[in-house]
């Protein structure tokens, strides 16, 4: 891996653990399939007033013209977190019922299990809201199929910030501190841009390439490590 011994592991979602094609192609799509409905039966509900009432006033004024902003959001995958924390409810459901399953790549759960058994704080950091990743991980294709136990904690850009900035991560740390400090550290990461906040942060981190991800610049590796699964960090 590197000199410095790793005691947290700080992990991307999308392109990382699991492939972009499962974000892209069945819950943005499961969503929009699921709103009319919930609009539907639930645009009055006390249950559904908190994520109605986070858009902007222009857009929760009536169902058309919050089904027309969530259309147009999820089109340009603008991440917002109103959007994202609507997206998380909209997917409980399919989750619970078992029509979604997180499709984790095969090295990950046996990852995230010795990791864990080595004494590492497994940690998440997505885009999606906390709500979403607690259930994308309580519901996946492996064995076990809730890994949450596994996980220490959950961070998104409400509670820490954006994910390109170093101060985010420097925002991280500051709630799990660890005795080697940011190099204590390692971030994977689809993103290289990501990657280099972390970095700024001090923190050690590695670009993850995974099948069905964009290609990256050409010359990455000269300043970045590249790794297409997880058993390469052993």
């Amino acid at each position: 891996m590197a000199a410095q011994a790793v005691k947290v592991v700080l992990l991307d979602i999308e392109g990382t653990v699991c492939p972009i094609s499962f974000v892209k192609d069945v819950l943005f799509p499961y969503a929009l399939h699921a709103l009319p409905e919930t609009l539907r039966t639930k645009w009055d509900s006390p249950e559904f007033a908190q994520y109605r009432d986070a858009f902007p006033s222009e857009y929760s004024v009536s169902k058309e013209a919050f089904t027309a902003h969530v259309r147009d959001l999820m089109s340009r995958d603008v991440k917002v977190s109103y959007l994202k924390s609507l997206q998380g409810y909209l997917w409980e459901t399919g989750y619970r019922t078992g029509e979604i399953k997180a499709p984790l790549f095969p090295d990950v759960a046996p990852k995230f299990e010795s990791w864990k058994e080595g004494g590492k704080h497994i940690i998440i950091y997505s885009s999606g809201s906390v709500a979403a990743q607690k259930l994308l991980f309580r519901h996946t294709n492996g064995e076990p199929a809730d890994l949450t136990p596994l996980i220490a904690d959950y961070f998104d850009t409400v509670n820490a910030g954006p994910k390109t900035e170093p101060s985010s991560y420097e925002k991280i740390l500051s709630q799990h501190p660890v005795g080697g400090g940011p190099s204590s550290w390692l971030f994977l990461s689809d993103n290289v841009k990501e990657v280099e906040a972390a970095k700024a942060a001090g923190m050690q981190s590695f670009i993850v390439q995974r099948p069905g991800n964009a290609p990256l610049p050409a010359d990455v590796e000269k300043t970045h490590r590249v790794i297409s699964d997880f058993y390469g960090l052993a």
